[in-house]
């Protein structure tokens, strides 16, 4: 039987929704327009004479279908009894004065916020969806890698160099995965080679990839709302590994400088790993041997039980930041999950950090000094990042829960099936699977993770973003 999918009829439940998403934008603390000032100097930068010609090159790109903001384009291909990777991306730092309107208004930003009605941009979208961004048939300026590759996917040897590219084909997830599914001609034919060879070295190291299933609030051409989960594709982790051998590749740039941005996190103690344990074992998918990344890498994606795994797991990936250095390397700049030294340089179109790796890293490899504008800058990179980190989370996480309470509302009233997926203390979060809404709900006497439990839907307030279940005792309002 295929899948039902709930969604919100147009009706005064969505237009209820259409005034508190909208509310959201005017709540955050940024703004949503650029000045006259920003927008006549984006249209008229232009960029340096690249140092190379690799329109020859048949480079594509893999995005989301239907994106104009593209930041990386790649070419695979054979060499010797390895291969070579050209990962190409943005330059952005090519169109933006220092201490100019756009670089002031991107330093305000931090990064594109996607909100469910639309995006606001870090850039003015002429440069980031038009003259800086990598389209097809477009000749675009861009920072390339290339990086050689052995048999078993160690990289042997890189360079960076500024060129001038043309991308051939923009391509899709879904689309790609099915022509490569299907054993179809693709540019991207070796991509499931090397990013499995790169994925088994990621497990060498003792990395670990948590995989999230996204969770996407897509509005569809009629009006309506609606919130889309699903695992990776295969296409998407392969594809995840090139961005994360460019960032450890950028990374080791920097060390060697000693200047540069890393993207680092603390590796999870004795304690939070003992209570993971605890919950995979409640869960009835103990964990057992070998190393938590290769534990998560082994489970089954249509396992009903695996969501409340990587929920669990999701403890043991927190405390990441940004950690900037200049003279000396700090002691502590590995990024855990990667397992080695990385850095954020793959998205200088939609994160403004990357545009200061990019900019020290073009330096360094072509023996010139790292620009003065970045030494002068690079201590405020961390608190403008985590400011507008906490922006970004603040809105996904508001404009999921007013979504899951407009998708709630006509069930008002009902007693509806859930998993419990956490427990604490005398609360559960629950994951409804149809309309696909994870909330807190009072714990029923006896319920563990993994168990299926029924609670009645008493209230939903969609301008808030609040839903209300009544249990086996008592109503608790939440997320």
């Amino acid at each position: 039987m295929p899948q039902r999918r709930s969604h919100i009829a147009p009706s005064a439940v969505e237009s209820e929704l259409a005034a508190a998403l909208a509310a959201l934008r005017e709540d955050l603390d940024t703004p949503t327009e650029f000045s006259p000032e920003a927008m006549a100097e984006s249209e008229a930068a232009t960029a340096p004479e690249p140092d190379l010609d690799l329109r020859d090159v048949p480079f594509v790109t893999l995005d989301p279908l239907g994106a104009k903001d593209l930041d990386q384009a790649m070419h695979l291909a054979r060499s010797g009894s390895g291969f070579e990777v050209r990962y190409a991306i943005a330059d952005v730092p090519a169109f933006i004065t220092p201490g100019g309107a756009v670089d002031a208004a991107a330093r305000e930003r931090g990064q594109t916020l996607y909100a469910a009605d639309g995006s606001i941009p870090l850039h003015p979208r002429v440069l980031s969806e038009d003259r800086a961004s990598l389209l097809p048939e477009q000749d675009r300026p861009a920072l390339v890698w290339t990086f050689e590759l052995d048999e078993a996917g160690v990289v042997s040897e890189f360079r960076l160099e500024r060129a001038l590219i043309r991308s051939r084909a923009q391509l899709d997830y879904v689309t790609a995965q099915k022509v490569l599914d299907a054993g179809g001609e693709s540019p991207l034919s070796l991509l499931p080679e090397i990013g499995a060879l790169r994925l088994e070295l990621e497990t060498k190291r003792g990395g670990a990839s948590l995989n999230m299933p996204d969770e996407e609030v897509v509005q569809r051409e009629d009006g309506t709302y609606d919130i889309v989960r699903q695992h990776a594709m295969p296409l998407e982790d392969w594809n995840a590994q090139l961005s994360l051998m460019t960032g450890m590749a950028a990374a080791s740039l920097m060390v060697e400088a000693k200047v540069g941005v890393l993207r680092t996190m603390p590796e999870p103690d004795e304690k939070a790993f003992r209570a993971f344990r605890l919950q995979t074992e409640a869960l009835g998918r103990p964990w057992k041997d070998g190393e938590y990344g290769e534990y998560l890498r082994s489970l089954d994606r249509d396992d009903p039980l695996t969501q409340p795994v990587l929920e669990a797991a999701a403890s043991l990936f927190r405390g990441a930041g940004y950690v900037t250095f200049d003279g000396s390397v700090p002691a502590d700049i590995e990024q855990a999950a990667i397992a080695a030294p990385y850095a954020h340089a793959t998205a200088p179109l939609r994160r403004l950090v990357d545009r200061w790796a990019l900019a020290i890293c073009l330096a360094v490899s072509r023996g010139e000094e790292v620009p003065a504008w970045v030494r002068e800058s690079l201590e405020e990179l961390p608190a403008l990042m985590q400011a507008s980190g906490q922006r970004a989370s603040r809105l996904n996480a508001d404009t999921v829960n007013r979504v899951e309470a407009a998708l709630l509302a006509p069930l008002v009233g009902s007693t509806i099936e859930a998993t419990v997926i956490e427990v604490r203390e005398n609360r559960a979060t629950i994951q409804i699977a149809d309309p696909a809404v994870t909330a807190s709900a009072p714990l029923p006497a006896g319920a563990k993770p993994g168990d299926t439990v029924s609670v009645r839907l008493v209230r939903s307030d969609i301008g808030k973003g609040e839903v209300e279940f009544a249990g086996a005792d008592a109503p608790v309002t939440g997320r």
